[in-house]
Order: structure tokens, then C-alpha cells, then sequence
């Protein structure tokens, strides 16, 4: 008998040791959580870790000293629709055919034979949940909980298409009055009408947390897109006045605020090893609206513009242990690779469709050798390919573009006006003001990219060869 107890202490004692090992061998298995957070209309320079001296991003800077930082780093187009089409995809808004901005109701919406990164993490036994702008489509059967998410909150779509001018209601908000309340939803459940935008933020990262913290024992991902700084822009109670450097200086540093509790969660809860944070834009500043508008810094142009102002972003990128503190890099990389790129670190196979993104992986983690994956970047507004990078030269063909004559002021907007430029050539890493048209000096570059122009018109069109009957596919997945 004493024998036996004997025995039994040490294989208790033997149990004790490998339990805990055989438990974190299983947490090690598990796949990396996933947070994505994507402002709206955020300025490429409206961070402090990418030049701004207005306003003060600590949660962010911290982020890109102890993870990643990619200075050229594109959005698919210049506007809200299109842009998260091509994050959630992985595709040129105008392969899925969404090159244009949608508003409440409209027939134009994310197609159900498009795999969106929730659904591709899905067999993996992932936990989804979506907090703040949608913006692909609103109604049954178009909501994120109808593409891969098992919970949502937030607008459906931008947080000015609602009924209201500016000044109404206290609200200092562009709007139209033909559009309809715009509803708080909770899944397809309107939970209030015409919100406070002052307590949108507040809102989202309690749901964010709250999800986090009961999805905490399985993998998870997380797409925070926030509702800001798209005008009407709005700060709580809390950071109002906070910065003395504006209104739109004090919602930026609210927005850093939710970063920084989320990586706090995490911390907190033991998963910020196996956590990868991203932190980007949908596409540059509203520049007509002035002091409500953020900043591109030496780039030239701004939101429905292909000049980089409109289309390139900053990005942060966070995962320690696995992405090197200080990595900065100047290759170009997109939004349409994340989905791509999520593929790779969690093992979930890619859609069995064609994709314009690439895994950046390497880009990431700071490899060696580490270059971008692209031979050409194509820039499309809406569905006008109007210029293309290869390397460090871009060029614009021929095309019309947005200009801002006048720019406004406390949250009333300027005016917009058009302008049209002709075949140029910029070499970006001298010139990212594209101030300096090449083209004269270098007919032979510009020939070289102009073959990459009637490629991607062959391949994905565009509005101008079918406007000139060129027999390009009408709207549907263009493979």
C-alpha cells in the first residue's frame, strides 16, 4: 500500500510538469489572431509616427517603433466602397466589380461568390466579428453577418448619408435629405437612429473588447473600421479638447486611444504573442473640408484622386516576436494583400479565384532581400485606370481629376472643382509631390509603362475601353 502511494505521488508530480507543457504546446498551435483596423478618410500623414506635428498618435508610435512601418503603402482606389471591397477580397475593386461608392439602398453590392477574409478564416474555427463601417452593401443578405462575420456593430455605411444639413440637430453634418435615418445596427437589428458620432468610437470599443475577451480561448479576428475621421467629425467627452490642437487633432488621438486599449486587452489576456495588429486607412483626407480634413504631407492630391495623396496610406503593423522592432520599409505593398497575407500565418486556403494580392509576409518581418511583389500597381478611380506604378516611376495617362479651388472651414465643406492632366511621368522617390513631369526626358520608361496600361485594360478594363466598345466583359468577377 505504501508502495502504491508511492507511485502515485510520483505520477502526480510527473503529471503536474507535463500537463502545463502539453497545454501551451496546444496554445502554440493555435492559429495567430487577427486585428485589422482601417480609418476612414485618414490622411497618409495624419500620424505621428508618419510626420504629423498636429496631431499625437502614442499608442500608434509605439506600435511602429516595436513592429512594422510601410511608407508606400496604397489602398485600391480613393474612396470608401472600392477600397474595403479590395481589402475584404484581395482584389481591384473593378475584378469584383465594385469601383464605385455606394450609398443607403443601393442594388450595387458585395457579391456572395466573393470570399471575403472572414469567410476564408471561417474553416479554420475562427471567431468574426465586424465593429463600425460596412459600406458593401446594406439590408438582408448584405450585412457583414452575411459574409462571414459572426457579429457586428456599427453603420452600414458612411456616418454622413443621413437626412441632415449642416447645422441641423446640432450636428454640423453634411447629409441629404432624400436619404433615410442612418441606423446604429447590432446584425441586422437597427439599434438607434441617427447617433451621436460623438459616442460612435466609445461604442465600438466596448464591443470590441467585449468580443475580444469572450473569443479569448479560440482564434479570432477582429475588423475594426472606424466611422473616422470621415466628416462629421466628432470626439467624446473624454479627449474633446483634449490636445488643444483642434477637434480633428482630438478624435485622431481618440482613435489612437482604441488601439491602444485593444493592444491592452490582449496584453492583458496573454495573446499579444499571437495577435497580429494592422493599422491603416481607406483611402486619403476629404481636403475640401479643411480644418476637418487630415494631411498628406509631401505628397500631392487627396480623397477621389489617383495622386498619391489619395491612395497611399499609412501603415503600422504589430506582432511581437514575429515582426522585428524598427522594420520600415519603402516597398510598394496594398491593402489587397492582407487577405493574402492573413492566409499564409494562419494556413487558410486562398479563394479558388483569381487575386490581385500578394502575401508581404517576407516585407513584414523584415527578410532580407524582402522586395515588393508587385511589377506594377495599377490606380483606378472609380473605374478609370488612370495611372500605374512600376518601381519607383508612376505614370498618369490622360484622365480628369478632382481639385479643390476652395477649401472650408469648421466643418463646412469648400468646393470642388475638375481638372484634367495629360500624359506624365513622376519618379516617385525624388518627387512624391509629382511636381516634375518626366515623360519628354524619358519616352522610353513611359513606353515601358504604357505596356502595363493596355495589359491591365485587357485583363480587368476599364471605363474608358468600354466606353470606345472594346468588348470588355460586362459587370460580374472578371477572371
Amino acid at each position: 500500500m505504501q508502495r502504491m502511494s508511492a507511485w502515485c505521488l510520483v505520477l502526480a508530480v510527473l503529471l503536474a510538469g507535463v500537463l502545463p507543457l502539453a497545454c501551451h504546446a496546444e496554445e502554440d498551435d493555435r492559429p495567430p489572431n487577427v486585428v485589422v483596423f482601417f480609418a476612414d478618410d485618414l490622411g497618409y500623414a495624419d500620424l505621428s509616427c508618419f510626420g504629423s506635428e498636429r496631431c499625437a498618435t502614442p499608442n500608434l508610435d509605439r506600435l511602429a517603433k516595436n513592429g512594422a512601418r510601410l511608407t508606400s503603402f496604397y489602398v485600391a482606389s480613393a474612396a470608401c466602397t472600392p477600397s474595403r471591397a479590395a481589402l475584404m477580397t484581395g482584389c481591384y475593386p473593378v475584378r469584383v466589380s465594385m469601383p464605385q461608392v455606394i450609398g443607403p439602398g443601393s442594388r450595387v453590392v458585395l457579391n456572395h461568390q466573393e470570399t471575403t477574409i472572414a469567410e476564408m478564416l471561417k474553416p479554420l474555427g475562427y471567431a468574426t466579428a465586424a465593429v463600425g463601417k460596412w459600406h458593401l452593401g446594406d439590408g438582408p443578405g448584405n450585412l457583414p453577418t452575411d459574409h462571414g462575420f459572426d457579429e457586428y456593430l456599427g453603420l452600414p455605411y458612411s456616418n454622413d448619408m443621413w437626412p441632415f444639413h449642416y447645422g441641423d440637430h446640432d450636428r454640423g453634418a453634411i447629409g441629404n435629405p432624400n436619404w433615410p435615418d442612418l441606423p446604429l445596427l447590432d446584425g441586422h437589428e437597427a439599434i438607434e437612429l441617427n447617433p451621436r458620432q460623438e459616442t460612435l468610437t466609445p461604442r465600438y470599443n466596448a464591443r470590441a473588447l467585449d468580443f475580444i475577451e469572450r473569443s479569448k480561448d479560440r482564434p479570432f479576428l477582429l475588423y475594426y473600421a472606424h466611422s473616422h475621421p470621415h466628416v462629421p467629425i466628432a470626439a467624446s467627452d473624454t479627449f474633446k479638447g483634449k490636445t488643444g490642437k483642434g477637434l480633428y487633432a482630438d478624435m485622431i488621438l481618440e482613435i489612437d486611444d482604441s488601439v491602444g486599449q485593444v493592444v491592452a486587452k490582449l496584453e492583458e489576456l496573454g495573446l499579444a504573442q499571437n495577435t497580429l495588429i494592422v493599422f491603416s486607412s481607406d483611402n486619403g483626407p476629404w481636403e475640401m473640408f479643411g480644418d476637418h480634413a487630415g494631411e498628406v504631407g509631401p505628397l500631392r492630391g487627396s480623397k477621389g484622386m489617383t495622386f498619391e495623396g489619395g491612395m497611399r496610406v499609412p501603415f503600422v503593423a504589430y506582432w511581437p516576436g514575429t515582426i522585428p522592432a524598427g522594420t520600415e520599409s519603402d516597398e510598394v505593398a496594398s491593402a489587397m494583400d492582407l487577405l493574402p497575407t492573413i492566409a499564409a500565418i494562419t494556413g487558410a486556403d486562398l479563394p479558388d479565384v483569381t487575386i490581385d494580392g500578394h502575401d508581404i509576409g517576407p516585407i513584414l518581418r523584415g527578410e532580407p532581400g524582402a522586395v515588393s511583389p508587385y511589377d506594377a500597381f495599377f490606380y483606378y478611380y472609380p473605374a478609370e485606370l488612370q495611372a500605374v506604378r512600376v518601381g519607383d516611376w508612376k505614370l498618369h495617362v490622360p484622365h480628369n481629376h478632382r481639385t479643390v479651388p476652395r477649401i472650408g472651414n469648421d466643418g463646412n465643406p469648400g468646393r470642388q472643382g475638375r481638372g484634367r492632366i495629360e500624359l506624365s511621368l513622376y519618379n516617385l522617390a525624388t518627387d512624391p509631390g509629382e511636381t516634375t513631369n518626366l515623360a519628354e526626358q524619358h519616352p522610353e520608361k513611359v513606353a515601358e509603362l504604357l505596356e502595363h496600361i493596355e495589359r491591365a485594360r485587357t485583363e480587368l478594363g476599364d471605363s474608358i475601353t468600354r466606353r470606345k466598345g472594346s468588348g470588355v466583359r460586362p459587370p460580374g468577377r472578371r477572371e
